[in-house]
């Protein structure tokens, strides 16, 4: 898809392109404001990102809603790094609305690494592990006073919004098998909801948000979703980037039982069919990767 050209996702998304990048940068970061600026097209759905020289990137909120995490991340990423063995996100920046926009922004440094994407893994048996390192890492963050996670309620909150996107997949030109997805979708809401200690998780382990050097893990980025909760949640690379052959090293690996795992294959489901027919026809990497998934899912 052309940088260009890249179709709004959302009804609510706000006009974002080079020039304004350029112009919140001239008028609140002037040390930065001569530097080249490009768009990076992403699989993200929350921001607009642009890479300005060659150690920064801009993140600017598609709508509303996408500019609420911002403050929280920019609070808690200082408190995980220290806690996880792979890189996160720094903040070097926090940019106020002006120049026609109407939300606070933030600048990044720059990480260095490829973006994965499900069904191009080189190394499976070692991101499995990667990732299941960082699980675990992350688990062991401080709890207290944590905001919870954007996915961190009872799977059966997703029950209305993951049946009527069955509903609406099945009557799609997609190669869809609603009455097997819905009784994968019910297997998974019959497992008991999680009753133990509520731990830290990322809470939006897609494949675009981890990154890689030398087939090893190197970065978890986006951490607008994180907070305390399930730790199903962040199971869902088993099926939405590992193949079979490795999601068992990463299930030994992150420890949990079989009903955590029951739960986290549901909330992989859960966000592939709701995201399949919303961006079906504006984001190919989260709608190609929501077929994955589901393939995925309906196979294990």
């Amino acid at each position: 898809m052309s940088i260009q050209h890249m179709a709004k996702m959302h009804t609510d998304e706000a006009d974002i392109d080079e020039d304004l990048v350029q112009r919140l940068l001239r008028a609140q970061f002037p040390q930065w404001a001569n530097l080249p600026i490009r768009r990076l097209v992403s699989g993200g759905t929350v921001n607009a990102i642009y890479r300005v020289g060659t150690e920064l990137t801009v993140r600017l909120p598609l709508t509303a809603s996408g500019a609420e995490g911002l403050a929280q991340e920019a609070l808690w990423l200082p408190r995980l790094a220290p806690v996880v063995r792979v890189s996160i996100p720094t903040v070097v920046g926090t940019g106020e609305p002006g120049e026609g926009y109407p939300w606070a922004w933030s600048i990044h440094q720059w990480i260095e690494g490829d973006v994965l994407v499900e069904g191009r893994v080189a190394e499976s048996e070692l991101l499995a592990r990667d990732l299941a390192a960082f699980v675990t890492d992350i688990r062991k963050a401080d709890p207290y006073h944590a905001p919870p996670a954007y996915r961190g309620a009872p799977l059966a909150t997703a029950d209305a919004g993951t049946r009527a996107a069955i509903e609406v997949l099945g009557r799609t030109d997609e190669p869809f098998d609603a009455d097997a997805a819905l009784a994968a979708w019910e297997a998974a809401l019959a497992a008991p909801t999680w009753s133990g200690a509520q731990y830290w998780t990322h809470s939006d382990l897609m494949p675009s948000n981890l990154l890689v050097a030398d087939d090893r893990l190197v970065a978890v980025l986006d951490f607008e979703t994180a907070g305390i909760g399930d730790p199903a949640i962040d199971l869902i690379p088993a099926w939405n980037l590992l193949p079979p052959s490795a999601r068992r090293t990463f299930r030994d690996r992150v420890d949990v039982d079989d009903d955590t795992w029951a739960r986290g294959r549901g909330w992989a489901l859960s966000m592939a069919v709701i995201q399949l027919p919303y961006y079906r026809n504006t984001n190919p990497v989260i709608s190609t990767n929501a077929r994955y998934v589901i393939n995925q899912v309906l196979a294990d």
